[in-house]
Formats: structure tokens, C-alpha cells, sequence
């Protein structure tokens, strides 16, 4: 079983051959991860996905985080599922959608279902085309009446590491115009998730999710609800996400408990490790990380993007693959 404990994750019945330590900066206090090669994990799965969103070209952290997904999904048997997210329209842009695809096919990383192109993704698998599965799971918690409306803005929100509860007793409608609807979390629940390897993992809610926002202010579902709300509509049973998205798993999960088909109980996460830049930051689109795109304008080859990520990891990993990619990660010893 894993826990988390005095900031450390702590690993407790994790059956493995080889054993690694990360440190990674999540949230405001460190955890330390073990993870293990994945040839002991015998559980099969149903579907797992890739889920980009076209608000920056992909860039280095996102190929890596696909090639992992896809090695864990063919060892356990589970089909790719391709997910964008493009609910936050304000954000998408074409070059950006177009990239997404454009980078998968040369890097040649594979999925089973989902579009297959630009238009293919726009005429069946938008999220705009799943407005009413989203709104009916947030109707579902405003008539158990586990929300309260918000009206404080970002600035009002400047220096707190979460939600202070500004607006949680104000008793403002929710049908008010202009304002976010939050969910009552309390005081840092607990919260538990199942691993790949089917232990458990528990953790609080940490303070950055109290009373995080399900619906935005222009009435659009928050990527939290509407995350959860696909990974359930796709039959999703294997979440493969970096380490920055725990306290995402741990609030989709919390909201996941409080729905009466518990979406998300069958759903096995794996958290990988991210790639660093020489600052010692994640690689990310809004700190304008270096993009595939850019590498392939310079003549970088797929075989040459996938070296590049190798040596991120350990200087001396030489990878031509996704495949060669993801067994140096998972079998090091370096890490």
C-alpha cells in the first residue's frame, strides 16, 4: 500500500526487481517517489489515453510522457485512447491542433481510436461536443447541493496557496452571471486512488484544490469535472500523467467519490517523473520550452528527438524509439 506521510510517498508492498528514488518539487512540499520496472505489473487493462491540449506546440515533456503511456499500454494489453482537450477555446489554436498530429505520425507513436485528423477530431470527438455530458454530472452536484457560487477574481486570490473560503458563505445564487462554481471540499479530506500495481494510495487533499472551481465563469465546465466526466465516457481504466498532476488525480478523484457511479474507482494511475530544463523547471509550454516542432525545422530525425529526451534522463542513454525510450527509462538504475 502506498501513503503520503510527512511529505515523503512512501512505498510499502510494491513487489519489484529494481527500485528507483525521484525527487520532484510537487506542490509546496516534496515527495519522494519509487517506482518499479513495469514487467511486474500483471494487471491488464481496458483503455488508457494521451490527452494534449492545443494551447502550445507539444513539446519534449509531452513525447515522453506518450511514449511511457504507450509502453505501459501494450505490455498490460490496453488500447491508446487519443483525447484532446480543447474546451478552453480562448486557448486552442489551429496551428497548435494541426501540431498535435502532425507530431504523433512523425514520431510515429501510436493509438488505436480517437480522431484522425483536424477535421475528423472537430466533427466527432470535440469536447464542445460533449457540453451536455458535462453539464448534466455538474446539475447532479448542484441539486445535492455540494456547490456555492464564486465571484472573487484572480487578483482578489493573488497570495494564497489555495482557496480561502472567501465566497463559500456568502450564499450567492448560483445562477448569478459572472460567477465560478466551486465544490465543498472541506478541510484537506482524504483521498485515495488505485496504482498500476492495484495498491492503494491515499493521500489529503492538498490546500491549492480546497473548494476547486468545477464550472468557469463563462459556464464552461473546469478541466477537473470535464476530465473526469470523459475519462468515464471513453471507459478509461488506465491514467498514465506526470507527477505535476497528482493534486489533479487527488481532486478528480475526491469529486469522483461524491458521484453516485464513483467514475473513477476503476481507474489505475501511474505518476511518471518530468524532464527538467538546465534550470532545473519542468518543461512547459507556457515557459516556451523548446517544441518538436522547432526541433524538426533545426533537422532533428524522430531517432534524434527521441536521443535528446534520453539524455535528459541519463547522459549516457542512447535511444532511437519510443519503444528504446521507455525501456531506459523504466530499467535504469540511473534514475
Amino acid at each position: 500500500m502506498f501513503a503520503f506521510s510527512g511529505g515523503k510517498y512512501r512505498d510499502k508492498a510494491f513487489p519489484t526487481k529494481k527500485i528507483s528514488l525521484f525527487y520532484f518539487p510537487i506542490s509546496s512540499f516534496p515527495i519522494f517517489v519509487f517506482l518499479a520496472v513495469p514487467s511486474n505489473i500483471q494487471i491488464p487493462f481496458r483503455r488508457t489515453r494521451i490527452a494534449p491540449t492545443p494551447s502550445g506546440f507539444l513539446h519534449l515533456g509531452n513525447v515522453f510522457s506518450f511514449a511511457l503511456t504507450a509502453a505501459l499500454a501494450r505490455q498490460t494489453n490496453a488500447t491508446i485512447f487519443l483525447r484532446i482537450d480543447d474546451l478552453d477555446q480562448e486557448r486552442v489554436q489551429p496551428a497548435y491542433l494541426k501540431n498535435i498530429f502532425d507530431t504523433i505520425s512523425f514520431l510515429h507513436l501510436p493509438y488505436d481510436n480517437g480522431p484522425r485528423s483536424v477535421d475528423d477530431f472537430q466533427n466527432h470527438f470535440s469536447q464542445l461536443l460533449r457540453e451536455s455530458l458535462y453539464q448534466r454530472r455538474l446539475q447532479w452536484l448542484r441539486d445535492q447541493h455540494l456547490l456555492f457560487a464564486c465571484n472573487c477574481s484572480r487578483k482578489q486570490l493573488a497570495g494564497h496557496e489555495g482557496y480561502p473560503g472567501t465566497c463559500r458563505h456568502k450564499n450567492l445564487d448560483l445562477d448569478t452571471p459572472d460567477v465560478a462554481w466551486r465544490i465543498v471540499t472541506g478541510d484537506q479530506p482524504a483521498v485515495s486512488f488505485r496504482n498500476i500495481d492495484g495498491s492503494l494510495a491515499t493521500a489529503t487533499l492538498p490546500a491549492s484544490m480546497t473548494d476547486f472551481i468545477v464550472r468557469r465563469r463563462d459556464g464552461k465546465a473546469a478541466y477537473q469535472l470535464s476530465s473526469l466526466a470523459d475519462d468515464a465516457f471513453y471507459q478509461t481504466d488506465l491514467i498514465v500523467r506526470g507527477q505535476d498532476l497528482l493534486d489533479s488525480t487527488l481532486a478528480q478523484s475526491f469529486l469522483s467519490s461524491l458521484m453516485p457511479d464513483h467514475p473513477l474507482q476503476p481507474v489505475s494511475f501511474f505518476h511518471h517523473p518530468l524532464l527538467l530544463d538546465s534550470e532545473g523547471e519542468k518543461l512547459s509550454k507556457s515557459a516556451g520550452s523548446i517544441s518538436i516542432q522547432y526541433l524538426r525545422r533545426h533537422g532533428y530525425s524522430a531517432a534524434a528527438i527521441y536521443d535528446l529526451i534520453a539524455k535528459k534522463i541519463h547522459p549516457d542513454f542512447e535511444v532511437g524509439s519510443w519503444q528504446e525510450l521507455a525501456a531506459a527509462f523504466f530499467n535504469s538504475r540511473y534514475l
